[in-house]
């Protein structure tokens, strides 16, 4: 159990130290460096930020066009489904239509049977209609 005790602590030692270590060589390094390596206070360098800001460019200009896509095919989803809506009223009107007719002239011809049949029972034998053929 000691001796894990004592790997932790040298491993949290290690870890702590680090830092410090990391950031004496980090200003060795800055004193030596070219004005485009020289960290800035966040860390980062003016070459890195310069790709941070050209990366950031291309990717908001292929959102834009996406965008752009995308907004396109909604208006043109939207006009396809205006079309089929407004053909499919038309072929509503016109099947109405066509069902009223149909209904109204089966109706006349009813009208005009009951009548037929009335005056044939009244004796109107002009009005009857033909007998059917026997069959031999």
């Amino acid at each position: 159990m000691s001796k894990m005790m004592a790997v932790a602590a040298t491993a949290f030692f290690l870890a702590s130290a680090a830092p410090a270590v990391a950031l004496q060589h980090s200003d060795i390094d800055t004193s030596s460096a070219t004005a485009a390596q020289k960290k800035l206070p966040d860390g980062t360098t003016a070459e890195e930020r310069a790709n941070t800001a050209r990366l950031n460019a291309a990717q908001s200009a292929r959102a834009r066009a996406e965008n752009v896509t995308y907004e396109q095919e909604v208006s043109a989803a939207a006009q396809q489904v205006a079309h089929d809506q407004a053909e499919f009223a038309e072929e509503t009107a016109a099947y109405e239509a066509e069902k009223a007719r149909v209904a109204a002239m089966s109706a006349e011809e009813r009208m005009r049977w009951e009548a037929d049949v009335a005056a044939c029972k009244a004796g109107d034998t002009s009005r009857c209609a033909a007998p059917a053929p026997q069959r031999p």
